[in-house]
C-alpha cells in the first residue's frame, strides 16, 4: 500500500486539476482501510520527496484530530514512536514544521505523562550542543506546549530555567523565536511560584527581541506579543521592569528603518502600559521621554508624493495600521488614563511647538493631539482652556493648507462631541465658519467635505433651541443636496446632517418634515447596490425623526416605517442595514408601540439571529489547511455511533490551529444595536413582548462575556431593561406568576451585574453596568433588594469602587501617594457608583440602609475637601443632597437625616461658600434637602442656615444657584414653617421669581405657595402682584411638567375666586398677551 500511496500523493502536487481530482478520489478510497495509518507513517519517514513527506504528516494529523477513537491502540503507539524518529532524521524545515504540529495534536490526546519519549526527546534536543538540534527541539516544544499548555504545568519551572539559557543564545535567532513563542503560550497559566522566574527573564527577553529584530522583523513582530500576554495576564510581573520596557518600545517606535507592523506593536505596547499602569509610568518619570518620541511620529510628513491615509480622497477606513495613527492613540490613552493636570503640564509645550511650526504636518499633528485630548480631559479643557483651544482651531480652519484645515475640522468635531454644553455657547463664532464650508459644497473634494460635515453634525446636534436662526439656511442647503446632488456620498452626508439638525431642532423641523420624508422614502425603496450606504443613513435619520418631531407628526407613518424596515431586512443581507432597522424599530416602539406589536415575532426572530450569528468572525487558521478536503467526509457511512461519541471533541475547529480571531466592526455594531433595541422594545411594548422575553434574555445573557466591550456594555443595558419591562408588566397585572418571573430575572441579573462591576477590565462597561443597575433599583425599588444580603452586596460594590479596589481601576500595589489627582474617567466611574447611594436610600426603609450609608458617607465626604477638583467637590455635595432627598421620602427617613445632620452641616456650609458655582448650587440644594428630610430635628440650625442664605442671595450672580436658593427656602418652609420668619423671607423669595434656569424646581416653588396659601392666605395675597407676574411666565411653558401646571392652575383659580378684587388688579398690571393667557387659564374649567 505504501508505494501506491506515495504515487497518489505525488499526483496531488501536479498543476493539473483533473489529475488532482482523480488522486483525491483514490485517496478517499484508501482512507477506508485502517492500514492507511502505518502506510502514511512509512511514506512520512521513507519518501525521498519532501512535499510527499509533508503531505503524509498533514494527513496523519487530520486523522488524529478527527478520528482518534478509530485508530487502534497499536497504531497509536507506533505513530508516537515514528513521529519522534522522523523529527530527528528530517532535514527540511517545512516537513519538520508539519511533524511538530502532528506531535502537538497527539499531545492533546496523549498527555505528556503518557508519552515519556516526547519529554526525553525535548529534554535532550533543547539542551544539545548542536544548534540545529536545539532549533528542532525548540520548534517541537513551541508546538506541543502551545497546543495544550496546561498539562505541561509541572514542567514550567524547568522550562523557564531553560528559557533563561536559550534567550542568551543570541546567534541563533530561530531558537530565540521558538523560545519566546513558548513563553507566550504558558504566560497565562503561570502561578505565583513561577512569577519570580518569569520576572527575572524580562531583561534577557528584551535583549533577545532586539537581536531577533535584526534577524527577522516578521518573526520579531509576532514574538513581541509576549509583552501583550504578560501585561494582560499578570501585569505585576513587568512593573519592576517598566522603565526598560518603555525604553525598548520607544527605540523601536522611533526607528523609521523598521517595518510599520513592528513600530505599531511597540506603540500599542506603550499605550497598553499607560492604560494598565499609568501611575507607575508617571512615578518613573516616563511621560517626558514618551512624548519626545511620539510627537515626531505623529507630526511626520508622509513619503514624497504620498498622503496620510486620512487625507486621501477616498479614505474609507480611518483606522489604518500605521505608526502615525498609533502615535495619536498613545496621546488619546494618556488623556483617558492620566490626571489632566500632570499630563497638560508636560504635553502642552510639545503641542504649542507643533501648532506654531512652518511645517503643515507639524501643525496637523498639534491639532490631532488637541482633538484626542477632548474625550479624556473634557472637564479640564472646558473649565480652564476652552476659549484658547477653540481660537486655535478657528484660525486653523482658514489655514492655507488643506491637510491642516481637515485636522481642524476633526478637532472641532471632537470638541463638539465631548466639551458640551460649553462649546455650543460659541455658536456665533463657529456657525459662519462651518457655513462657509457648506456654501462651497459642490466645489470641494468630497473627502474634505466629509470632515466638514462631521464637525457640523457634532456641533449642531447639541445646539438645542439656539439652532433656530440657522435653520432656514441649513435646511435649504441640505434639501438642495438631497434633490440635486449627483454624488451619492454627498446625499448621504446631507441625510446624516438632517438627523443631527433634528436632534437640536425637534418640533421646529416640522415645516420641513414632508419633503424630508419624501426623499427618505425614495432612498429606502431603491434596491440598487450603490444605494446601500445611503439607505443605511436614511434609516438612521428616520429613527432620529421618529423620536424628535413629536408623536402627532410621526404616528401616521409608524406602521409604514416598520414595514419598510422589515422589507429591507428581508431583501438585503447587510449588517449595517440591519443594525439601523433595529434602531428604527426601537424608536417606533417609543412613539407608537401598537404599530410594532403585530410584527414582534418577525422582528425578534431577525434580532436574535443577529445576536447568535458568528458571521464576520474570522478565524485565522495556521498554514497547512489545504488538505482538509480529503478528510472531511471520508468514512462516516454506517458508523454513526462513533461519530456521536466523538461529537464532543470534533464539533468545531480545533483551537490549536487557530492563530487568532478577528471580528468585523459592522457585526459588532449589529450585535450592540440589536441588544439596545431589544431592551427598549421589551420595555415599551410591555405585555405584548412577554412571549419573547425568555428567549431574548437567554441570548443577551450569553453576550455578557463577549470579547468586545461595546457588545458586553449593550448586553448589560438590555438585561436591565428586561427586568424593568417585567416589573412594569407585574405592576399592570399583579399576578403571582408575573411576580415570580420578575424575581427569577432579578436573581440572575443582579449577581451578574455585581460580578461585572468587580471583574470587568473596561471602565466603560462597568459604568454601563452601574447605570443599568441603578435604573433597575429605581424601577423595582425594594423588590430588587429582597434577596438576603443583596443590599449589602450592592453597597459593598459601591464601596469598592469608591476605594478603587475593582479590576478596572488599575489594582496593584503601586498606588502613588498623591491620591487626589486621577484621570477624569476614573472620577466619572466613581460618580456612577455614587449615584447608586441615593437610589438605594429611596428603595428601602431608612433604618435598613443606615448601617451601609454610615460606611459609604466618609468616602463621599472625603471628596469635598478644598484640595479636590471642582468636579469631585460637586459630586460629593451633589450625592449627599440626592441622598437626603431620598431619605425625605422613606419610612424612618426623618430620624436618620437628623442623626446625620451634625456630620453633614459643616461640609455643606463650606460648600455654599465655595468658589465654584456648581459646588455652591449643589450645596444649597443639599441644605434644603436636609431641612426637608430632618424638619424640626434641625430647627436649632434654621437661624444659621437662613443667615447663610441671606448672605449668599445678596451677592450671588449665578442664576441656577439663585433658583436653587429659592427652592431650598421653600423646602425649609414646608418642612418646619415655625422656624422661618415669613414676613422677611417670603417677599425676598417671591422677588426672585420666576425661576430662570432650574425649571424643575418650579414644582417645589408652587407646592410651597399652595401650602402657604392654605396656611397663611393673607401673606400670599400681600405679595399677589409678583406671584401673578411669575405665574404668567409659567403658563403653558413646554419645560414645565403637567403636575406643576395643574397645581399652579388650582392655586390661581382659588385666588381668583376668594380674592377676586386683588387678583383682578394684579392681572391688570400684566402685559396684554400675558393678561389674556391668564384670564383664559383661570376661566377654563
Amino acid at each position: 500500500m505504501t508505494e501506491e500511496l506515495e504515487r497518489v500523493l505525488v499526483r496531488l502536487t501536479e498543476p493539473d486539476n483533473a489529475v488532482i481530482q482523480q488522486a483525491t478520489a483514490e485517496l478517499k478510497q484508501a482512507f477506508k482501510d485502517p492500514a492507511i495509518i502505518p502506510a502514511l507513517c512509512a511514506v512520512m519517514t521513507g519518501s525521498q520527496n519532501p512535499q510527499v513527506r509533508q503531505s503524509a504528516a498533514v494527513m496523519l494529523r487530520m486523522r488524529v484530530r478527527k478520528h482518534w477513537k478509530k485508530i487502534s491502540p497499536d497504531h497509536r503507539e507506533s505513530l508516537k514512536t515514528v513521529v519522534l524518529q522522523a523529527l530527528q532524521q528530517e532535514t527540511e524545515h517545512t516537513v519538520r514544521h508539519s511533524l511538530s504540529q502532528l506531535s502537538a495534536d497527539l499531545v492533546k490526546h496523549e498527555t505528556p505523562d503518557r508519552w515519556p519519549a516526547l519529554l526525553t526527546l525535548l529534554n535532550q534536543s533543547t539542551k544539545s550542543n548542536n544548534p540545529q538540534d536545539r532549533q528542532v527541539g525548540l520548534l517541537l516544544l513551541s508546538k506541543v506546549v502551545g497546543s495544550n499548555p496546561e498539562p505541561f504545568k509541572p514542567h514550567y519551572k524547568e522550562l523557564l530555567q531553560l528559557f533563561g539559557t536559550v534567550l542568551q543564545d543570541l546567534n541563533n535567532p530561530t531558537a530565540l523565536y521558538y523560545c519566546i513563542l513558548t513563553l507566550t503560550s504558558i504566560t497565562t497559566f503561570t502561578g505565583t511560584e513561577e512569577m519570580n522566574l518569569v520576572r527575572s527573564l524580562i531583561p534577557k527577553l528584551l535583549i533577545a527581541l532586539k537581536h531577533l529584530i535584526q534577524a527577522d522583523q516578521d518573526q520579531a513582530s509576532e514574538a513581541m506579543e509576549v509583552l501583550d500576554e504578560l501585561m494582560e495576564s499578570e501585569v505585576s510581573i513587568i512593573v519592576p521592569h517598566i522603565a526598560e520596557i518603555v525604553q525598548f518600545c520607544l527605540e523601536i517606535s522611533a526607528d523609521v528603518s523598521l517595518s510599520d507592523s513592528l513600530r505599531v506593536k511597540a506603540l500599542s505596547c506603550i499605550a497598553a502600559l499607560i492604560r494598565l499602569k499609568n501611575k507607575t509610568v508617571l512615578k518613573h518619570k516616563l511621560l517626558q521621554p514618551i512624548l519626545q518620541v511620539v510627537f515626531p511620529i505623529l507630526s511626520a510628513a508622509p513619503p514624497p508624493g504620498e498622503e496620510d491615509p486620512e487625507d486621501e480622497e477616498n479614505d474609507t477606513d480611518g483606522d489604518s495600521e500605521n505608526p502615525k495613527h498609533f502615535a495619536v492613540q498613545v496621546i488619546d490613552t494618556m488623556a483617558l488614563h492620566m490626571p489632566p493636570e500632570k499630563l497638560f503640564n508636560q504635553l502642552m509645550p510639545f503641542t504649542q511647538a507643533c501648532l506654531s511650526s512652518e511645517n503643515p504636518y507639524e501643525r496637523k499633528g498639534g491639532l490631532m493631539c488637541m482633538a484626542v485630548l477632548a474625550e479624556g480631559c473634557a472637564d479640564h479643557i472646558r473649565t480652564k482652556m476652552l476659549s484658547s483651544m477653540l481660537q486655535t482651531v478657528c484660525s486653523s480652519l482658514s489655514d492655507n493648507n488643506q491637510v491642516v484645515r481637515s485636522a481642524a475640522l476633526f478637532a472641532l468635531g471632537q470638541f463638539s462631541e465631548h466639551l458640551q454644553p460649553d462649546v455650543s455657547k460659541f455658536h456665533a463664532e463657529l456657525m459662519p465658519l462651518l457655513h462657509g464650508y457648506l456654501s462651497a459644497v459642490n466645489q470641494t473634494k468630497i473627502g474634505h467635505m466629509t470632515k466638514a460635515f462631521y464637525a457640523l453634525e457634532n456641533f449642531l446636534e447639541n445646539l438645542g433651541q439656539e439652532i433656530e436662526p440657522y435653520l432656514p439656511t441649513l435646511m435649504e442647503t441640505m434639501l438642495s443636496a438631497l434633490n440635486n446632488a449627483e454624488n451619492f456620498k454627498l446625499k448621504e452626508l446631507a441625510v446624516s446632517a438632517i438627523g443631527a439638525i433634528a436632534n437640536a431642532a425637534k418640533e421646529m423641523l416640522l415645516p420641513y418634515f414632508p419633503p424630508i420624508i419624501e426623499s427618505l422614502k425614495g432612498f429606502l425603496t431603491d434596491t440598487r447596490e450603490e444605494m446601500r450606504a445611503l439607505q443605511t443613513q436614511a434609516l438612521d435619520t428616520l429613527s432620529v425623526l421618529a423620536r424628535t418631531v413629536g408623536k402627532d407628526a410621526f404616528s401616521p407613518l409608524a406602521a409604514e416605517c416598520v414595514q419598510l424596515g422589515l422589507n429591507l431586512t428581508d431583501a438585503v443581507d447587510d449588517p449595517d442595514l440591519r443594525r439601523c432597522t433595529y434602531s428604527l424599530f426601537s424608536a417606533v416602539s417609543e412613539m407608537s408601540p401598537d404599530c410594532l406589536t403585530p410584527h414582534l415575532t418577525s422582528i425578534t426572530t431577525v434580532m436574535l439571529l443577529s445576536l447568535r450569528s458568528t458571521e464576520g468572525v474570522t478565524t485565522h487558521l495556521e498554514e497547512d489547511k489545504q488538505f482538509v478536503l480529503l478528510d472531511d467526509d471520508d468514512d462516516d457511512e454506517g458508523e454513526e455511533g462513533d461519530v456521536i461519541l466523538d461529537e464532543e471533541e470534533e464539533s468545531e475547529i480545533d483551537d490549536s490551529d487557530v492563530a487568532g480571531f478577528s471580528v468585523e466592526n459592522a457585526y459588532i455594531d449589529e450585535k450592540e444595536d440589536a441588544c439596545d433595541a431589544l431592551g427598549e422594545i421589551a420595555f415599551n411594548t410591555g405585555v405584548a413582548f412577554q412571549p419573547f422575553l425568555e428567549s431574548s434574555f437567554q441570548q443577551v445573557f450569553e453576550l455578557s462575556d463577549f470579547p468586545h466591550e461595546d457588545v458586553r456594555r449593550a448586553a448589560f443595558g438590555a438585561m436591565g431593561q428586561f427586568c424593568r419591562a417585567q416589573h412594569k408588566v407585574w405592576k399592570e397585572n399583579p399576578t403571582e406568576a408575573n411576580h415570580q418571573a420578575l424575581h427569577k430575572l432579578l436573581q440572575v441579573v443582579l449577581p451578574c451585574f455585581l460580578e461585572a462591576v468587580r471583574q470587568d477590565r473596561e471602565r466603560q462597561v462597568v459604568m454601563a453596568v452601574l447605570e443599568s443597575m441603578n435604573a433597575v433599583i429605581k424601577s423595582c425599588q425594594g423588590e430588587a433588594l429582597q434577596a438576603p444580603g443583596r443590599l449589602a452586596e450592592i453597597s459593598n460594590a459601591i464601596k469598592d469602587i469608591l476605594k478603587k479596589k475593582t479590576v478596572c481601576q488599575d489594582v496593584g500595589g503601586d498606588e502613588a501617594d498623591d491620591d487626589e489627582q486621577q484621570a477624569e474617567y476614573d472620577a466619572m466611574l466613581q460618580e456612577f457608583a455614587g449615584e447608586g447611594i441615593p437610589v438605594l436610600a429611596s428603595a428601602v426603609p431608612a433604618e435598613t440602609f443606615y448601617p451601609h450609608l454610615n460606611d459609604l458617607l466618609p468616602l463621599i465626604m472625603s471628596k469635598a475637601k478644598s484640595s479636590c477638583t471642582e468636579a469631585d467637590r460637586s459630586f460629593s455635595v451633589g450625592t449627599i443632597g440626592e441622598t437626603l432627598h431620598s431619605l425625605a421620602g422613606v419610612a424612618g427617613g426623618r430620624a436618620v437625616a437628623g442623626r446625620l445632620s451634625n456630620r453633614l452641616l459643616p461640609l455643606l456650609v463650606a460648600g455654599v461658600r465655595d468658589s465654584d458655582a456648581e459646588v455652591r448650587n449643589n450645596s444649597v440644594y443639599a441644605l434644603g434637602a436636609l431641612a426637608q428630610a430632618a424638619g424640626p430635628i434641625v430647627a436649632s440650625d434654621y437661624p444659621m442656615m437662613l443667615s447663610l442664605f441671606s448672605n449668599l442671595l445678596s451677592k450671588e450672580s449665578d442664576l441656577r444657584v439663585i433658583d436653587n436658593l429659592c427652592a431650598a427656602l421653600c423646602r425649609m418652609i414646608m418642612s418646619h414653617v415655625e422656624g422661618v420668619p415669613l414676613e422677611q423671607v417670603f417677599p425676598a423669595l417671591v422677588a426672585r421669581l420666576p425661576l430662570k434656569e432650574d425649571l424643575e424646581e418650579n414644582k417645589t416653588i408652587y407646592s410651597c405657595l399652595t401650602f402657604l396659601y392654605s396656611h397663611n392666605p393673607v401673606l400670599v395675597v400681600s405679595q399677589l402682584r409678583p406671584i401673578i407676574s411669575a405665574a404668567a411666565h409659567l403658563l403653558g411653558m413646554k419645560d414645565v411638567d403637567n403636575e406643576t401646571q395643574n397645581s399652579l392652575l388650582m392655586l390661581l383659580r382659588g385666588l381668583a375666586q376668594q380674592h377676586t378684587q386683588e387678583f383682578e388688579s394684579a392681572v391688570m398690571s400684566l402685559p396684554d398677551e400675558q393678561r389674556n393667557k391668564m384670564t383664559i387659564a383661570v376661566t377654563q374649567s
